[in-house]
């Protein structure tokens, strides 16, 4: 008689989590640190991607403080564009789950049952809320405990990979310390999600107009969707060193080459660094070739942002969605958290 054999399991495919903050018009760096991967990544998983607007809310009032607007209007608007950029760059929503962090609350209950199994240590070693304090942004209870909700937005759907910067991986390594000692008070729950780290080096800082990491808090941004004479202006008002035209420059030294070098083949990239090594290129051109390039990449997209602009209630359905699915999920894992620690 024929032994019955083993049913196999489906192994399930990685499912893979990252957000992004509405905390102003989305820039190279978001492009190259985040919003491209994301693209590219959404075939390779159940990918789960948000816009983070509870997290935006620790900076938002004060930004909207200087814009003379009402903080919710802001929070609102910037929160509406990230979506109009995530779909016009070829986001898609039947391959990916893209929602607002705000219409999955299950979201905040995880982080209070988090925050119980957290020490207060752990909290003042992030680099994040050290960074931003060291910059004079006033502490709140929120920013501090920004590592928790943070914590929670990767747990709550059990993910296992995480796309992040060098500059990230601490928060990820604090939600498994979460996530440990939850398990170790409460049973087996959560997995211990892997960070997922971009492969080239050169990808995972952008630099901005001033040199320095490109970011919103430093106001060096090249946006992601400027056009015309603002992108034209920005672009030409790249930091530069004071060698004169028709003398060697040294590429691996300059901001201008290093933004080109995101958008360029290898030939192109290869081509320029000889002519500035040469003195055949002056900072004027390169920045002109640079413009170039930034308005060829982006130019396709812009016209399908439009379109989704003019027509906002397709991208409410797109978000309403993704936040039912999300959701679905979350509440799975909350209904296992509410067993495991007694408030079920």
């Amino acid at each position: 008689m024929d032994q019955p054999q083993p049913t196999s399991v489906p192994k399930r495919p990685p499912r893979i989590l990252s957000g992004v903050q509405p905390s102003g018009k989305l820039h190279l760096g978001n492009y190259f640190g985040a919003v491209q991967r994301h693209i590219e990544m959404q075939t390779q998983g159940q990918c789960f991607f948000f816009i983070a607007n509870y997290h935006a809310m620790t900076t938002v009032a004060e930004a909207a403080k200087e814009m003379k607007r009402k903080a919710g209007d802001v929070l609102r608007e910037y929160t509406r564009d990230v979506a109009l950029d995530y779909l016009a760059l070829g986001l898609d929503p039947d391959k990916a789950v893209f929602f607002r962090q705000s219409d999955v609350p299950e979201v905040t209950e995880l982080a209070w049952v988090l925050a119980t199994v957290t020490n207060m240590g752990l909290l003042e070693r992030a680099h994040s809320y050290k960074d931003k304090t060291d910059k004079g942004i006033t502490p709140s209870v929120g920013l501090f405990t920004y590592p928790i909700l943070m914590a929670a937005d990767i747990l709550i759907y059990r993910s296992n990979l995480v796309p992040v910067g060098k500059d990230q991986v601490q928060h990820l390594e604090m939600t498994c310390d979460m996530a440990v000692k939850f398990n170790l008070a409460y049973g087996k729950v959560f997995p211990e999600p892997q960070a997922f780290i971009p492969e080239h080096e050169h990808q995972a800082k952008v630099p901005g107009v001033d040199g320095q990491k490109m970011s919103k808090s430093y106001g060096n941004t090249i946006e992601i969707f400027a056009e015309g004479k603002p992108l034209e202006k920005t672009v030409m008002s790249i930091k530069t060193d004071s060698t004169p035209k028709g003398q060697p420059l040294n590429p691996e030294a300059d901001t201008v080459f290093a933004l080109y070098r995101l958008f360029a083949n290898d030939d192109e990239g290869d081509s320029l660094a000889a002519d500035y090594r040469a003195g055949a290129v002056g900072y004027g051109d390169a920045k002109k070739r640079l413009l170039a390039k930034i308005d060829e990449h982006f130019a396709p997209f812009r016209d399908k942002r439009k379109q989704l602009a003019a027509d906002p209630s397709t991208v409410e359905d797109v978000l309403r969605a993704g936040a039912a699915k999300a959701r679905a999920e979350a509440q799975k894992t909350m209904d296992m958290v509410r067993k495991a620690t007694g408030l079920a």
